[in-house]
């Protein structure tokens, strides 16, 4: 009956809060008693990984792959995702790896519409028993008009659990969604826009990240590095998340992943400042341990 479903999927949700209140008491504690530390010798944490990308190959890295990566180049934990498929499969994809590498990867869903089954339930299923932790969404797979994804995101504010949206550098659409849902943390890709060297275009997202408190910036694949360390000046550092956007070979894919470090670690501003973009912060908003 509706009303039994309902019961449980609230009943699921104050159990996520729940584990999440906890975690995020202990991680708390944890951060008060420990001293700061080194930029260099803080966990490393890459808030944007593929498992399958959303290129014209569909381009797949196996978990064993991308956690061999990590081990060259030093990075502690993952995000990882498939886009170019369904939920479901992304779904299976995210926990297939995470159940390799638990200590390693953590599992974001790809959230797109489909023709064949109710999929908020999945979602929400996904997140209550399967331990995922966040949710993927890319502009050029999936319209971002309130009437196809607002229930999604709608959903993800319930918990709250972080959105990583491509939004191909539209600010407009960007400043809707953080406008509309405030609960929901948005991690806008790319500072704007993949590769982008639009400095006007990237300021928006800045302004953006600014204005509303539940916008974070992502800087995977940043065109512009130097725009990293003005929204630092300009936002601080506690909204911004690291990653590669790989594996990525270019020409190698450690020596990209070595790139997109250096966009961080050649900034002049405080190691405070650096470890939190570098892992601190990503921990922090998924309570982990």
């Amino acid at each position: 009956m509706p009303e039994q479903h309902h019961s449980a999927g609230e009943c699921s949700r104050r159990s996520f809060l729940g584990m999440s209140a906890t975690a995020a008491w202990a991680v708390g504690s944890a951060a008060a008693m420990a001293p700061a530390g080194r930029a260099d010798d803080a966990p490393i944490i890459d808030c944007h990984v593929h498992l399958k990308h959303g290129d014209a190959a569909g381009t797949e890295w196996s978990a064993d792959s991308i956690v061999e990566l990590m081990d060259d180049v030093g990075i502690a934990r993952s995000i990882v995702f498939a886009m170019k498929t369904t939920t479901v499969r992304s779904i299976e994809m995210a926990a297939a790896a995470v159940e390799k590498y638990p200590d390693r990867l953590i599992p974001f869903l790809y959230g797109l519409p489909s023709y064949e089954i109710a999929l908020l339930p999945v979602v929400e299923q996904a997140v209550t028993q399967q331990g995922f932790r966040g949710i993927k969404l890319h502009v050029g797979e999936c319209t971002l008009a309130e009437y196809v994804i607002d229930p999604l995101l709608r959903l993800a504010g319930t918990f709250p659990i972080p959105c990583l949206v491509d939004v191909s550098g539209n600010a407009a659409v960007a400043a809707r969604l953080a406008k509309t849902f405030p609960q929901t943390p948005f991690w806008f890709a790319h500072m704007g826009r993949y590769n982008s060297t639009d400095a006007a275009m990237t300021d928006q997202f800045i302004r953006l990240a600014e204005e509303f408190d539940n916008v974070w910036l992502d800087l995977s694949a940043v065109g512009l590095p130097a725009k990293i360390g003005e929204a630092v000046a300009r936002v601080g550092a506690r909204r911004l998340v690291w990653g590669t956007d790989g594996p990525y070979k270019n020409p190698t894919a450690p020596e990209y992943a070595r790139a997109q470090l250096d966009n961080v670690r050649k900034l002049e501003i405080s190691d405070e400042d650096k470890r939190l973009i570098l892992g601190g912060n990503v921990a922090r908003l998924l309570n982990l341990k």
